[in-house]
């Protein structure tokens, strides 16, 4: 099957939901795809749940590319967004032309995505100009927390909220293919949804927009450091996972694992002339036997 394409995001508007997961590696992408993902988000908050930060603020480009790469290796059919990390876009049309098509011809993603609304619009142009498809993010932006003083729903009365739909037309109208709504009031997103011709994914943004987008590890149950009011956990394997490792370790030390089918044996010939040679004085008898 060929790949998803932002084209094809786009047309799933009114159509069907669309499903999109943030994750970051090989194997990750591979379950995704295999789940029938329509959209892998490589998302700069690697930077929280895989590198450690406690924000997105610290990821830096290089980071990123290595970890589009190793998705892009994954995804199979699923499209491949990257994440544009800050200040990788903000400065100037130039750098946000220039960083972006890294990510399509270094990372061999498919689209990427941005935060912002019509402060960025310059740069949507332009990127689009050059044949970049790009994914608009409104609502809580990560990137901006120390502006917005943490991770707060956004959008909370109607100046804020009309303020939103702005934007995320004014995105549209730059050529975003869709645009993310992170963390705001379920009429709101529903607002947005009903007025924007391109699909909108929700991440804590009520039920009515066109698609929406977990983490991979948020949805298993594999991150504990914060655990959002929106997010649902699907599974609980970071439970499974602690167990395993702790019965890994008592194997080790109870000299339980590696057993026989666990290890690899020789021809007995083989073995024993090996032991031979180790033996001591071996080649002074054989040289006084000769």
């Amino acid at each position: 099957m060929p790949r998803t394409t932002a084209p094809d995001v786009a047309a799933a508007k009114g159509v069907r939901k669309i499903v999109m997961l943030a994750a970051y590696d090989f194997t990750s992408a591979r379950l995704a795809e295999a789940a029938g993902v329509d959209v892998i988000l490589v998302g700069d908050s690697l930077a929280m749940v895989v590198l450690g930060h406690d924000d997105t603020l610290s990821v830096t480009m290089e980071e990123m590319l290595h970890h589009v790469r190793a998705v892009a290796r994954g995804a199979g059919t699923s499209l491949v967004v990257a994440d544009m990390p800050f200040m990788s876009y903000q400065a100037s049309v130039e750098a946000a032309v220039a960083n972006a098509g890294r990510f399509l011809k270094e990372g061999r993603a498919g689209a990427v995505k941005v935060e912002g609304g019509r402060a960025i619009v310059p740069q949507v142009r332009a990127m689009v100009s050059a044949g970049i498809p790009v994914l608009g993010h409104v609502g809580l932006t990560p990137q901006h927390v120390a502006a917005l003083g943490g991770f707060k729903v956004q959008s909370k009365t109607a100046e804020a909220a009309a303020e939103l739909v702005a934007d995320a037309m004014a995105l549209a109208e730059a050529g975003c293919f869709a645009v993310v709504l992170e963390c705001i009031p379920a009429p709101v997103a529903a607002a947005v949804t009903r007025t924007v011709p391109i699909p909108t994914i929700g991440i804590g943004a009520g039920p009515d927009c066109d698609g929406q987008v977990l983490v991979f590890h948020d949805v298993l149950g594999l991150y504990d450091r914060m655990r959002p009011r929106f997010v649902k956990q699907f599974a609980e394997l970071g439970k499974q996972a602690a167990a395993a490792l702790t019965g890994y370790a008592e194997a080790v030390r109870n000299s339980d694992f590696p057993g026989a089918e666990h290890s690899f044996s020789m021809a007995p010939e083989a073995q024993a002339a090996f032991e031979t040679l180790l033996t001591p004085d071996a080649g002074e008898k054989d040289r006084h036997d000769a």
